[in-house]
């Protein structure tokens, strides 16, 4: 089962229906306990960092998720989830999970933020996370909502980059942790094959 963590500045049933789309059973939660049963957590979000620690910690969820993936279950992080994964945003000088080493910062002014559209994702063959990228050709496109980036301190763990006024990670893997800074439950096929790569890179 697929716990899909509900912490109120989420976009949760377009990811909940890509699931169900996959025959990935699946449930929208903020349930300690359904998490910590869950076989897989999956942290989806959108909006600003500051408010998503602060939500997270309320419900005490912060306390959690750590617990969980530090014991070996698997996560996913998708959008503003990714980068809550890092140590701090810029956004609001906010302590995030701190389950990825790195920090989050805002795109140059030079850019037109947030990003919206449609960008590329190139993949970083340093990562050994091959199978994530598994009938995705090099250079598809995928579906960005965003005005902060994610520096791994690791840049190893980086297996896709994206170009965007500099060339950021937009999607990490690390032993049990995923992130992806794009959304792919709106992402379209090549969305749709990420996810089944993810759940069969934690299977």
């Amino acid at each position: 089962m697929i716990a899909i963590i509900d912490y109120g500045i989420n976009n949760l049933d377009s990811v909940e229906n890509a699931l169900d789309k996959l025959g990935a059973p699946s449930i929208v939660t903020n349930d300690a306990t359904t998490i910590q049963s869950a076989d897989v957590l999956i942290l989806p979000g959108v909006g600003a960092a500051c408010e998503g620690m602060k939500n997270l910690k309320k419900l005490n969820l912060d306390k959690v998720i750590i617990s969980e993936v530090n014991k070996g279950k698997p996560i996913l992080g998708i959008c503003l989830g990714m980068q809550l994964l890092l140590s701090k945003s810029e956004e609001g000088d906010v302590d995030c999970l701190d389950l990825i080493k790195g920090s989050v910062n805002k795109f140059d002014s030079k850019n037109k933020i947030p990003q919206i559209g449609w960008n590329n994702v190139s993949f970083n063959d340093a990562n050994r996370a091959s199978n994530l990228k598994a009938g995705i050709p090099n250079n598809s496109y995928f579906y960005f909502v965003h005005s902060y980036y994610c520096i791994p301190t690791d840049a190893n763990i980086s297996l896709g980059i994206t170009s965007y006024g500099l060339d950021y990670c937009s999607i990490f893997a690390k032993n049990n942790i995923v992130g992806v800074q794009f959304h792919p439950e709106k992402s379209g096929a090549v969305g749709f094959q990420l996810l089944k790569n993810v759940i069969n890179y934690f299977n």
